[in-house]
């Protein structure tokens, strides 16, 4: 599979996305096609001749509203002179086939695909148009710099006042010892998918059904642990579940484990910005040198978020400085905190409080570094 020039898809009618058009009368290819729409979670619109606009109907044609156009090399000719348009794949099976080449250019084609080779980049691209795939998610990771840092709390607080702002926001719990986030937001009874249900996610999860699938607690989405006994899941179904949660837009918030594995790493791979919460104490700070170590090794950009109360000749300035790291800022302390979770009011849900306004100035100034896409 190669490329000729890559171009985003048109939106459907009515800025909505729909499922793809295939132009084929090859029928085994139609249904290697098909298979790979249903896959994608998609339902195509099939002609042997490429539909174009009625004349005289002031409405575009399955050609012109389509997202995506699919159009089996046998058909190239028949679709010769039609308008172009962007988001035309034309799919083959000869790789040997020199003329595919030319046939592309003639249609417009933006790609060329072979089956079977480009199977699940197809799928990914017909699941793309089919969710209506746009800006990815700004993906925010916390880390503590050692144990009892509060990254957990802010984690929370960052998801809380993300939803508060009216963002599409999602908590992920990648902490499988943390007893689980569900937990801190008053939330463990709640209805939905835990990590364990996403153990056996291979390639491609869909966005739309991994947040349906999820509990609703205090306006966002969360997914953490239950009370079983898994505490793993493989690192390619971790890699699936976040990419599908990245392609939703909006926020996503990820508590990171202190400890560094296989699926951790992952979680890294795809985060925008990792916020390493370090209490302002010698100790804490040795401690957290060592986790922005393993950290740095996959993560870019990595930032210290201070908490106080600070120690002897200690402030935030020189606990960013003694770490190698910039500093995001203090984390105020907030009296009543573990009285208000304890009766079921999350961190940050006091939208007047330090810990609410932390976060509200962090994801001001994150969107605006980001472009503002995330709302």
């Amino acid at each position: 599979m190669a490329g000729i020039t890559e171009h985003g898809p048109p939106s459907g009618a009515g800025g909505k996305p729909g499922g793809p058009l295939i132009v084929t009368e090859d029928a085994e290819l139609l249904d290697d096609l098909l298979r790979l729409c249903a896959a994608a979670g998609a339902t195509p619109e099939v002609h042997h001749h490429a539909p174009t606009t009625p004349p005289g109907s002031g409405r575009p044609g399955s050609w012109e509203a389509a997202p995506l156009v699919l159009v089996g090399d046998d058909a190239a000719g028949r679709v010769r002179g039609i308008p172009r348009r962007r988001g035309v794949v034309l799919v083959g099976r000869d790789q040997d086939d020199p003329g595919v080449w030319r046939r592309a250019v003639q249609i417009g084609a933006d790609h060329v695909l072979m089956l079977p080779d480009g199977e699940q980049w197809l799928v990914d691209r017909i699941a793309d148009v089919a969710e209506g795939a746009g800006r990815p998610a700004l993906t925010v990771g916390v880390i503590g710099g050692r144990g009892g840092a509060g990254a957990s709390t802010l984690a929370c607080a960052l998801a809380v006042t993300s939803a508060h702002q009216g963002m599409r926001s999602l908590l992920v719990d990648a902490d499988p010892l943390g007893g689980g986030l569900d937990v801190l937001l008053g939330g463990e009874t709640a209805e939905g998918l835990r990590w364990p249900a996403f153990a056996g996610s291979r390639g491609r999860v869909g966005g739309g059904a991994l947040e349906e699938s999820l509990p609703e607690l205090h306006s966002l989405r969360v997914l953490s642990w239950d009370r079983g006994d898994c505490v793993a899941v493989p690192p390619q179904a971790v890699r699936a579940v976040l990419a599908a949660a990245r392609r939703r837009g909006g926020t996503v918030v990820v508590d990171l484990p202190r400890r560094i594995d296989d699926g951790a790493a992952e979680v890294l791979a795809q985060l925008d910005v990792g916020l390493l919460v370090v209490p302002a104490e010698l100790r804490a700070v040795a401690a957290a040198g060592r986790v922005a170590s393993a950290v740095g090794m996959v993560l870019r950009d990595l930032r210290v978020v201070v908490r106080g109360p600070y120690g002897a000749g200690l402030d935030d300035r020189e606990v960013a400085r003694l770490l190698g790291l910039p500093l995001v800022g203090e984390v105020p302390v907030e009296s009543g905190l573990l009285r208000g979770t304890e009766g079921g009011r999350p961190p940050g849900a006091a939208g007047r409080g330090p810990l609410a306004r932390f976060c509200r100035e962090f994801w001001e100034r994150a969107l605006v570094a980001d472009g503002g896409g995330a709302a």
